[in-house]
């Protein structure tokens, strides 16, 4: 597992996150103890699934799997801090609500820059910083 720190622009309005990357074996020892998918989100970048999980000893993990576009296998798996995985779940779940509100109004044009947006952007962060990181 290797941990690294992500440090985001100023009008991202987001503090850094220590995160880590885990390799295979790590990650079935993470999910030892059962899995619950939470949300997924298909970005540009990749299809990535968000769940928690326990261990053997049930220590709980919050997750992230990225598969990138044509692989079948996860090209990478992150572990978050409880506090930063709430913050993407929240900004996921005010999504709804916000592209409910958005379907309502009959306002056509340029699409408005959402909170799912803002979660792509930063998890688009996450994923470059650790793009160069060997586990």
């Amino acid at each position: 597992m290797k941990s690294f720190v992500v440090s985001f622009h100023q009008e991202d309005h987001v503090d850094s996150m220590q995160i880590q990357k885990l390799n295979e074996e790590e990650f079935n020892k993470a999910i030892a103890g059962g899995t619950r998918p939470l949300f997924e989100l298909d970005t540009n970048f990749g299809l990535l699934l968000f769940f928690d999980a326990a261990d053997e000893d049930g220590a709980i993990s919050h997750m992230m799997l990225q598969y990138e576009e044509g692989h079948e296998e996860a090209s990478a798996c992150y572990s978050f801090r409880m506090e930063d995985f709430y913050e993407f779940m929240a900004l996921y779940l005010y999504d709804m609500q916000f592209s409910e509100e958005s379907e309502e109004e009959d306002g056509e044009g340029e699409e408005e820059y959402s909170p799912i947006h803002h979660l792509a952007h930063i998890l688009f962060h996450i994923t470059e910083e650790a793009r160069d990181i060997e586990v």
